[in-house]
């Protein structure tokens, strides 16, 4: 019997979802058109400066924190200062950030370790700076982009989680979760300038509560179910 003809194979549709590579490079586009010149929010001159910063932006405003930082950092100016400093003055200096105890203890004992174990310098891995007290993987990760243009990861904050679930770019329950999804659906090259977009169009445009979907250059890409417009 003659060989059945093998029929020829369909090409691949290309994917029409909502992490297709052409969507998640509309977004990517959007973003820089809204957001060309996005950099970190608090104010800083040096790695140990920003991360001490971060270390007090926990549950707290950059606006607030770049308040305290320029009175702490001139008293004390160095990691070598700030372990050396009593906890009672610390704790003095940034009271209004909130839960200032716990956050003192944290920034006293990453200028201890800086000081001790790292010649006070700030570390410029990952693997380094999560072992500082206070530095947790999104506190170094926004160490790393910002001092050291490095993109080990992406910071994810609350407004970087609430917009990739609300875009559809992740859907995981965590912080932790989101940044894998985030670090295996975007280029690594935008890792950095992903989270300082998306922050600031937290903060200006899609809003927790009351999303401004009106004037939001990304309304026709997103179909989250807490829209306020849809066009």
């Amino acid at each position: 019997m003659p060989a059945k003809k093998s029929s020829p194979r369909r090409a691949a549709k290309p994917s029409r979802g909502p992490l297709a590579p052409e969507r998640v490079e509309a977004i990517l586009k959007a973003l820089d058109e809204a957001y060309p010149n996005a950099v970190c929010a608090l104010n800083h001159r040096t790695p140990w400066e920003l991360l001490v910063a971060t270390i007090l932006s926990a549950q707290c405003t950059d606006v607030r924190v770049n308040m305290v930082t320029p009175e702490l950092f001139r008293r004390f100016p160095t990691p070598a200062a700030m372990a050396k400093a009593r906890l009672s003055e610390i704790e003095g200096l940034i009271r209004t950030t909130g839960f200032f105890r716990n956050k003192a203890k944290s920034v006293q004992g990453a200028a201890k370790k800086i000081t001790e174990e790292f010649n006070g310098r700030v570390p410029q891995t990952l693997a380094e700076l999560i072992t500082i007290p206070g530095a947790a993987r999104k506190t170094a990760n926004v160490v790393l982009g910002v001092s050291f243009g490095k993109a080990e990861g992406v910071v994810v904050d609350t407004h970087v989680f609430r917009i990739a679930r609300r875009l559809d770019l992740a859907k995981g329950d965590t912080p932790q979760e989101v940044e894998r999804e985030l670090m295996a659906v975007l280029p690594q090259d935008r890792w950095i300038s992903f989270s300082h977009q998306v922050i600031h169009h937290g903060r200006q445009v899609c809003i927790a509560r009351n999303p401004k979907c009106r004037n939001c250059n990304l309304e026709t890409l997103c179909r989250s179910n807490d829209k306020t417009w849809s066009s």
